[in-house]
């Protein structure tokens, strides 16, 4: 099990001082020094718009116990450290996404939305097992998806997709797909004719450095002129060659799919990066945006108007 290097000193010391930041107590800018499963201690330095989300992030907590069949099984990241990273980012939305850790029970990510308050949503993982009682009872838990993560130990199958789109239409929810691209390309057609939004997370899986010229990525872009796919710019450490702080071979890929579908993109810091003992700096992935979409205009929309249309804020 990887875990961030952080002395519980700090932790402790960061929560401490949101708690007296939430309160008056402080000014913002001392509240800030380690924020855990986060590199570096900068803020962004381009200007954050009011109500940025953050679409794509995780949280752990060893109340609720892991799936038995859980491959990936990181320490715990509360609600409280996110807060942390927060008030360093400057976002005040974000996206709960119930990891492969738990399977399909979301209750951890529910516990958090309720932590978050009205400023949070989240994603869930079901089975065709579900009852409409428990979606109902999702939707008013403030899930408004569901995802198949098909890459990193799924309970869940690409046969279920289908069914469980038709109902969860209803409730006005997406489908959110981490989906390797083998997979994508036998059920693009399936994937078309789907009656909810999709959601491709981590820039579709698209590898790099083909990026444009991966055939992948001509799937991606049939399916956002055809049908209502959108795409989450989060994880650009996951695949990027050339790294840290720039992540150069990122931006054209990034660049096209901006340009393909501006009101169909988001961002996500994908928080507490479980996959990754050398964690990422939050800060300098939130900067990408503006290599990315020098307009401020258009990171307006990735940040703030695609993400309340898209999760109902």
């Amino acid at each position: 099990m990887q875990t961030n290097k952080i002395s519980r000193r700090s932790f402790i010391k960061n929560t401490t001082l949101l708690a007296a930041g939430a309160c008056g107590m402080i000014p913002l800018a001392k509240a800030v020094e380690v924020v855990p499963f986060s590199s570096g201690t900068g803020r962004p330095t381009m200007s954050i718009p009011l109500f940025a989300c953050d679409c794509h992030m995780h949280v752990y907590d060893s109340r609720f116990p892991p799936a038995p069949s859980a491959k990936l099984r990181p320490a715990d990241a509360p609600v409280a450290a996110y807060r942390l990273l927060q008030r360093r980012l400057g976002t005040t939305r974000n996206v709960v996404v119930t990891p492969s850790t738990y399977g399909t029970d979301n209750s951890c990510t529910l516990d958090a939305i309720a932590q978050f308050g009205s400023t949070a949503r989240g994603v869930a993982v079901v089975d065709t097992s579900v009852s409409d009682a428990e979606l109902e009872r999702l939707h008013e838990g403030g899930i408004r998806g569901i995802r198949f993560n098909l890459a990193v130990g799924s309970v869940t199958s690409s046969a279920m997709i289908e069914p469980l789109a038709k109902r969860i239409e209803s409730l006005g929810w997406h489908v959110q797909l981490n989906m390797p691209l083998d997979e994508l390309e036998r059920n693009e057609a399936m994937l078309s004719q789907l009656p909810v939004p999709i959601v491709f997370d981590h820039f579709a899986r698209i590898p790099l450095p083909d990026g444009i010229n991966h055939p992948g990525f001509k799937i991606i872009r049939s399916l956002i002129r055809d049908s209502s796919a959108w795409i989450k710019l989060s994880g650009a450490y996951l695949s990027s060659k050339s790294g840290a702080p720039t992540y150069d071979d990122v931006k054209p890929l990034a660049q096209a799919l901006i340009m393909e579908a501006p009101d169909r993109i988001i961002w996500g810091s994908d928080w507490p990066h479980p996959t990754h003992s050398d964690k990422p700096d939050d800060a300098r992935l939130l900067d990408l945006l503006q290599v990315w979409a020098p307009e401020e205009i258009m990171r307006t929309k990735i940040l703030v108007e695609n993400p309340a249309r898209l999760y109902g804020f």
